[in-house]
């Protein structure tokens, strides 16, 4: 679980990396700065960050590609969340 956690925090840091894109999660999960802030520790909203790049394949290969890990490995990884 450690490890997933991990990987969905750095997940969402690359989600929050370009504005537009971090805009549109925010407005997709309806997380406002200072809740996804407290959110940090909640497994609901790390899980959020994966869902949201699942959902967009281009991001998901991006985030990979980035994280150096597979868009399967996200995908598994927010399956380990739950």
């Amino acid at each position: 679980m450690n490890r997933a956690k991990t990987l969905a925090l750095a997940a969402l840091g690359w989600i929050l990396q370009d504005t537009e894109r971090a805009e549109r999660y925010l407005e997709l999960t309806g997380l406002d700065p200072d809740s996804l802030r407290n959110g940090l520790d909640d497994v609901a909203v790390l899980a959020s960050s994966l869902d949201f790049l699942a959902n967009y394949e281009p991001d998901l290969i991006r985030a990979a590609e980035a994280l150096a890990v597979t868009p399967e490995e996200l995908i598994s990884t927010r399956r380990n969340l739950t």
